[in-house]
């Protein structure tokens, strides 16, 4: 019998296929073995992702289980799901989780959400955890460690090798802590392949490297998992062991580089080498490079003899060695062949890898590879890695470019110890109270900006060399990594405002005697001074061991200089030398909008000022959104950053998150969560997307707070009053929103007025941002708010069509001839958003 002949193509895919079954299987095999262990509950139940966990109560796990089951006292809605981390299991004594596991290499994850349980203060909770004699954590506070990284819930991940066929896993309290105790909400074991011994490490040391060796017991903590030029890789996505993969923009040195995906007709096939759960098939199949132009860059910089590289900047924990993983997948026609793309690898200025040729190492395109590099992270408490892929010209290659898919950075245990365990990151500094100095008014806190990720939010910049960005970066073998700022500021943005000396700034301070300071934040402390013998202002100086640096420094000068608005505080000037990061502002007689609404010995201010008050700021917010052709997104909204000066008139103030937005609306950009708890916005918090909406949101937070007079985030509140964001939501939705109306406004407040105000509050604050109204519209609606409150040529039939607010309708521009409110009057309110004189 004679078979038809069949395509060669139908034969290819038919083998594609049963190709990609077989390792679908593989990677299913791997994730046997998985345990999924819910903390404190009694049943099973479903996270985000579809995977049941089971509760630790009469679970296997633990037959004699100690302990206290206890549940969340409240759900922040930047949570994936309500499994494993609305209960918990604490521990005031020792006690020992003991699993089942076949001998070899396992992922254990380990959830921890911070709040309060019952009795039990969240700030009590210092602890440690070992597996078996591994320590993992010691001394840890997932309470201060979640406000430094301003996150609601944190997740450690650690590779450990089980060797008895039992993972031994015991809770701690600290004894050096009165009252302590610890707690856990979720524990995951995944095991997996030796990932980590299986290919040679280059160790990098001075200008040469060596081969790294590790024991096939030694234990890692994962700290960086990035998915280079591509989106944020859920654990449903990944490659069988349930891995999260962020996006890399965060930690850019810059914005220089393009992002770009496969080919359509590149297909990502995994080598020998490589196996398929090295990395999920999205991270090579996405890539950061310079950019090909054959043409122009091997001419311009053969030229100018300037290096052509982009850099990375990841901050870890000094005293440990680290293992960095790099990814590489040569993606895109027309880079087929050797010598096309051939660049170095350096790693804090140290050349870890020359010569570096994509499809030499793989064998073609779409053919994956990734190599290994260990290095040691000297230093006190935080370092940085620098990481710099830099074009090579040697051997001219037809395309002066570089290129990197994925990137995974892993702490090793100490040599000689069995230690993973860090230090817990600063708390972010409160303001103190503001203090009078001789019969001075109430004065500004300056510097209250949210807290900064050490681990898995971090940008601070350490070594900037600016003058560089105007002609390129000069060569990495700079050794820059002892200098932590740049020699001076930009000249773009220095020749706005007033550059003082240090000498200057010591006279107007005695000094920085103690007596001057008026506050103090997360950048440093905050003093009063005058300058020429007659202008009153508030001097912010840098403290060296802040978690903020020459990027925060940086971008509140750039900011102030090229925005300039009667409700953004004034930047009189900057002192950058000795060592010294200083800046000068206009003295805010009257400090925080938040020390006049509660916990303040202040009298309250009446609901109109209030108004003003919010009006001020939303014009503010307004003008950042469109004074430009992108826009700013401010990225931390909140009454600790509008500032009120002699004359209670808002100014918008702490700009060192801020960023430049897309200037479409609706656009946004992947960067890692910044801001304050309990005014993020939960959309922004769960997919790390920033729009103009993430400001809406926290203005809306704003707007609650100031109708309510009460903290955004109370944990000692029963648990439906936690969030005022959600309580005042719940209220709404029932009717009884003017029953938290804080008592000392509640009788100015006209029905009217009352009923706009509340319906932008909460248009503001919804889930999605497509739902919210932009800064425009609220700013617009406020305005009628005030009109409304405080004109008697209104009556009753013109307020409640003013006060009908529509998901789309919420004013957006120009006065409409539907609204029951004249178009004269609607006119003279819109006139006040055009022109920042206003009100």
């Amino acid at each position: 019998m004679v078979l038809p002949t069949l395509p060669v193509t139908l034969i290819f895919l038919t083998l594609l296929a049963f190709l990609s079954i077989a390792m679908a299987a593989d990677s299913n095999s791997m994730a046997s073995g998985l345990i999924l262990l819910n903390c404190g509950a009694s049943g099973q139940g479903d996270d985000d992702i579809g995977r049941t966990w089971d509760g630790d109560i009469s679970s296997k796990f633990a037959p004699l289980l100690e302990g206290v089951a206890a549940n969340a006292a409240y759900e922040d809605p930047s949570l994936p799901s309500m499994v494993p981390y609305m209960t918990a299991r604490i521990f005031t004594s020792n006690y020992t989780y003991s699993f089942p596991v076949t001998a070899g290499r396992v992922f254990l994850r380990l959830y921890f959400y911070p709040i309060a349980y019952g009795n039990y203060v969240v700030s009590d909770a210092f602890f440690g955890v070992t597996a078996g004699n591994l320590v993992l954590l010691n001394g840890f506070s997932a309470s201060q460690t979640a406000q430094a990284t301003s996150s609601a819930y944190l997740v450690r991940e650690y590779s450990v090798n089980v060797s008895s066929g039992s993972l031994d896993l015991t809770f701690a309290p600290s004894t050096h802590q009165t009252g302590s105790y610890a707690f856990v909400n979720g524990i995951e074991i995944v095991p997996t392949p030796d990932i980590f011994t299986t290919a040679d490490t280059k160790f990098v040391s001075g200008n040469h490297t060596d081969l790294f060796k590790f024991t096939a017991d030694t234990g890692f903590q994962t700290m960086y998992r990035i998915n280079v030029g591509g989106p944020y890789i859920s654990p449903k996505d990944d490659s069988g062991f349930y891995r999260s993969w962020i996006n890399d923009a965060p930690y850019r040195y810059d914005d220089s580089g393009v992002t770009f995906s496969k080919d359509d007709n590149v297909t990502i096939r995994y080598t020998p080498t490589v196996p398929n759960y090295t990395a999920p098939v999205d991270v090579y199949a996405s890539a950061r490079s310079m950019g090909q132009n054959p043409h122009v860059n091997p001419n311009f910089h053969l030229t100018h003899k300037l290096n052509y590289n982009l850099t990375w900047i990841l901050p870890v924990d000094a005293g440990f060695f680290y293992l960095l993983r790099f990814h590489f997948c040569e993606i895109e026609y027309p880079i087929t062949k050797v010598n096309q793309r051939v660049f170095f690898i350096n790693i804090n200025n140290h050349a870890a890898q020359q010569k570096v040729d994509v499809i030499l190492w793989s064998g073609g395109i779409g053919r994956t590879a990734y190599r290994d590099y260990a290095i040691m992270a000297t230093g006190s408490s935080m370092v940085d890695l620098w990481i710099a892929l830099e074009a090579d010209f040697s051997d001219q290659p037809e395309f002066t470019d570089v290129i990197l898919n994925g990137l995974e950075v892993f702490k090793l245990q100490g040599y000689g110890t069995n230690n993973l365990a860090g230090l817990n990151p600063p708390l972010p500094q409160k303001p103190s109270g503001a203090r009078k100095y001789k019969g001075d008014k109430l004065a500004a806190i300056w510097g209250t900006t949210g807290g900064f990720a050490l681990i898995l939010i971090a940008l601070t910049i350490t070594c900037v060399i600016s003058r560089q960005k105007k002609v390129g970066k000069s060569s990495f073998k700079t050794d820059c990594r002892h200098l932590n700022r740049p020699t001076e500021c930009r000249e773009s943005t220095c020749d706005l405002v007033r550059r003082f000396s240090f000498a200057e700034i010591q006279l107007v301070t005695k000094d920085f005697d103690e007596a001057f300071i008026i506050g103090r934040g997360g950048f440093g402390n905050v003093y009063s001074g005058e300058i020429d013998g007659r202008t009153k202002v508030a001097i912010k100086r840098f403290n060296q061991k802040s978690q903020q640096g020459f990027h925060e420094f940086q971008t509140e000068i750039e900011m102030l200089c090229n925005f300039r608005h009667r409700h953004l505080v004034s930047l009189i000037g900057y002192c950058e030398e000795k060592n010294e990061m200083i800046l000068v502002y206009d003295y805010m007689a009257h400090g925080t909008f938040r020390e006049h609404l509660y916990n303040t010995g202040n009298p309250p201010l009446p609901w109109q000022q209030r108004l003003e008050i919010c009006i001020g700021a939303a014009r503010g917010l307004h003008y950042l959104h469109t004074g430009t052709e992108q826009g700013i997104i401010h990225r931390d909204v909140k009454t600790t950053n509008i500032l009120l000066d002699d004359r209670l008139m808002a100014k918008v103030s702490d700009f060192g998150l801020s960023k430049a937005s897309p200037d479409i609306d609706n656009s946004h950009m992947s960067t890692v969560v910044k801001g304050t708890f309990g005014y993020l916005d939960p959309e922004y918090f769960r997919l790390q997307r920033l729009t103009k909406k993430s400001d809406v949101y926290s203005f809306g937070v704003v707007l609650f707070e100031t109708l309510c007079a009460r903290p955004v985030i109370n944990t000692e509140l029963p648990y439906e009053q936690v969030s005022l964001r959600d309580w005042a939501l719940s209220c709404r939705k029932k009717g009884v929103l003017e029953e938290i109306v804080d008592p000392c406004v509640k009788e100015e407040i006209t029905p009217q007025c009352f009923r706009t105000f509340a319906e932008i509050a909460e248009k503001c604050v919804a889930d999605r941002s497509i739902d919210r109204p932009s800064m425009g519209d609220v700013l617009w609606n406020l305005e009628v708010a005030l009109q409304l409150q405080d004109s008697a040529s209104y009556n009753s039939s013109c307020a409640e069509g003013a006060s009908s607010l529509q998901t789309s309708g919420v004013h957006s521009g120009k006065p409409s001839t539907n609204s029951t409110i004249s178009v004269s009057a609607q006119e003279a309110i819109f006139s006040d958003i055009v022109h920042p004189e206003g009100r």
